[in-house]
């Protein structure tokens, strides 16, 4: 019963920040509804049993990826004028996607429950009592130890390719001298003057 309670509980809770998440005018309030949907889901993961990708949802989505996007979207200058009409001209557009989105979803879902395998086939043979993440873990550092490392390299490789792309040379910025400021000394910054009475200071 408590179970149940709970399934409905995320189920209708994360299926209301998802329709908030689209119709949201703001798009900070977006974000946030966003982060609603993402706790929701890891709930849900939990209850299915699945709680490494539980633990993924609020780490990695929840923890940086919605949080990046709400500093980013806090940070960029968007006229919500605009932004409301682009949202009506595209409209008729993004249901058509909707629609086709909602036909490939169904027509998944009846070609798995068409299937003649049976239900305790279609799972991974996991003993009953070894973690999920224990099992996740032994997966990927034996059998796809080289596909993990290589999906590792692809992200270095992203991430030095964005940071040669962003660090370019600028005109007009200063860049810092290290040695100059470890080599300065206190009478190379302060300087005494017997300043007379009644005059100003000379810069």
């Amino acid at each position: 019963m408590i179970q149940a309670f709970a399934f409905y509980l995320f189920a209708s809770v994360l299926l209301a920040s998802a329709v908030l998440v689209i119709s949201a005018r703001n798009p900070v309030h977006s974000v946030l509804w966003l982060i609603l949907g993402f706790f929701n889901a890891a709930g849900l993961m939990l209850l299915a049993g699945a709680e490494f990708i539980a633990m993924l949802l609020v780490i990695v989505y929840v923890g940086a990826v919605a949080v990046l996007f709400l500093f980013v979207v806090m940070m960029l200058n968007i006229d919500f004028a605009e932004l409301r009409a682009g949202f009506a001209r595209y409209l008729p557009f993004g249901i058509l996607l909707a629609l086709v989105l909602a036909v490939e979803m169904i027509f998944a879902v009846g070609a798995w429950n068409a299937g003649s395998i049976d239900m305790a086939q279609r799972i991974a043979p996991i003993a009953s009592d070894v973690p999920n993440i224990k099992a996740i873990g032994a997966l990927l550092y034996t059998q796809y130890l080289f596909v993990f490392e290589g999906a590792g390299l692809v992200l270095l490789v992203a991430l030095i390719g964005a940071i040669v792309l962003t660090h370019r040379e600028r005109a007009g910025v200063r860049p810092q001298n290290i040695s100059e400021q470890v080599k300065r000394r206190p009478q190379d910054a302060v300087r005494n003057i017997d300043q007379p009475v009644g005059q100003g200071v000379k810069l």
